[in-house]
């Protein structure tokens, strides 16, 4: 048995067109895997769907999905189902950020955090685990982050730390209730990483400046990409983690440790 070897297996990727997803989705195409990436735009999907392509020579399906309707989740399980047969892994890499004090923070802002990145998750959990839990199999793999784990210093992320906490209890809760099933839920708890959006907001903080800081902060001295969630993803992908669940990888250079 190859550990990482994910030939003959389907994965989806929501949140696949962009940023960590991607990179998942890349990797995951890279080891084999018959992939299909979800998002809410067409034209994103196309896009990195040839980006794809074009760095490791794979074909990668997509579908337009909005996470946040559950009409949308269901459907896409369908579409899935009819070109793969089995849906053997879920990756759910979607989310949303929204930054404001916490004394004047909206909570119609606060419940739309919520929605992306809480409430679309279980519907993912909900809808693939039960086509999984027919088969007596699936794996299950959620982009976190170390914000559910450890507070910002930094005023406004309560919003993404609330919901981040509760996507950690989700991941154990999911695994709870689905290892009977031979279903294995895992997470990754990424810190800053810099994809394409980040990137711009790092230039706008000083550019490497802001790197060097974010970097001289952690045990490994350099800025996340997001490579360092393509190893963990795949890893709980694959065979190798089959006795792993209800856990969190933190790929964070270390500050989980001295933090």
């Amino acid at each position: 048995m190859e550990l990482y070897d994910l030939k003959g297996k389907s994965a989806v990727v929501v949140g696949g067109a962009g940023g960590i997803g991607q990179a998942i989705a890349q990797g995951y195409a890279a080891a084999g895997a018959k992939v299909m990436i979800a998002s809410r735009r067409e034209e994103s999907l196309v896009r990195a769907q040839g980006e794809i392509k074009a760095a490791v020579g794979a074909e990668v399906d997509y579908a337009v999905c909005d996470a946040t309707d559950e009409g949308s989740v269901e459907k896409l399980v369908e579409t899935a189902q009819a070109k793969y047969g089995t849906i053997d892994i879920l990756c759910c890499a979607q989310g949303l950020n929204k930054k404001f004090p916490t004394l004047e923070f909206p909570m119609e802002e606060l419940t739309n955090i919520l929605n992306v990145n809480v409430v679309s998750l279980m519907m993912c959990v909900k809808h693939f685990g039960a086509h999984m839990a027919k088969n007596n199999r699936g794996k299950i793999v959620i982009v976190s982050s170390v914000r559910g784990k450890i507070a910002s210093r930094n005023d406004g992320n309560i919003g993404y730390c609330i919901s981040k906490g509760a996507v950690d209890m989700l991941i154990r809760q999911a695994a709870a209730d689905l290892g009977k099933y031979f279903i294995t839920v895992n997470g990754i708890g990424p810190t800053i990483t810099e994809t394409p959006m980040m990137t711009k907001i790092i230039e706008q903080r000083g550019g490497d400046t802001y790197r060097d800081q974010l970097a001289s902060s952690l045990l490994i001295h350099r800025m996340a990409t997001t490579d360092d969630c393509v190893g963990p993803a795949l890893f709980l992908a694959a065979p190798a983690s089959d006795f792993v669940t209800g856990e969190i990888i933190y790929p964070t250079g270390g500050l989980t440790c001295c933090g």
